[in-house]
């Protein structure tokens, strides 16, 4: 039987992440995003808890799959799970607790490189691991896009 808690444990901390980013901009949500020009391909607000929830349990059990395996490259897949964790919390807070696109999309465009760089290491450890990262790569290159057009009509913001 796999260790479940190499399951359990990422996936949790992955929604708790999530949760606490989504509860520190709140206000900016509520208060300074419905104000910002926004592109005409954004999604209704409802879709974003559903992506995310979809995402984080990928994330998860990615997380998992790594490290219920053998690979000698196993701490370093890992390490960057959980630093490309720590860049997606940084991006809602430089986004929209800062309320600054232009931190923002720095942050993004650094969170894409890493989300890529972990399907590619994660691969040759778990094929499945790396499968599991694609809807969330995919997901943040439209994030980028719409980061992208919110700096371009809005400002830099700070």
């Amino acid at each position: 039987m796999k260790k479940a808690w190499a399951y359990i444990l990422p996936t949790l901390l992955a929604f708790v992440v999530g949760g606490i980013a989504g509860w520190l901009q709140q206000d900016a949500i509520e208060n300074w995003y419905p104000l910002l020009d926004k592109p005409a391909l954004t999604p209704p607000w409802w879709i974003f808890p559903i992506a995310w929830s979809i995402i984080y349990l990928c994330m998860g059990i990615s997380a998992g799959l790594v490290l219920n395996s053998h690979s000698e490259v196993r701490r370093k897949v890992t390490t960057l799970w959980f630093v490309q964790l720590g860049f997606n919390f940084l991006w809602s807070i430089l986004f929209f607790v800062c309320r600054s696109p232009l931190l923002g999309m720095i942050d993004i465009v650094v969170l894409d490189a890493l989300v890529i760089l972990y399907i590619a290491w994660s691969a040759p450890v778990r094929r499945a691991a790396a499968w599991l990262f694609v809807p969330y790569l995919c997901w943040i290159l439209f994030a980028t896009y719409l980061n992208a057009w919110i700096l371009a009509a809005n400002g830099p913001g700070i």
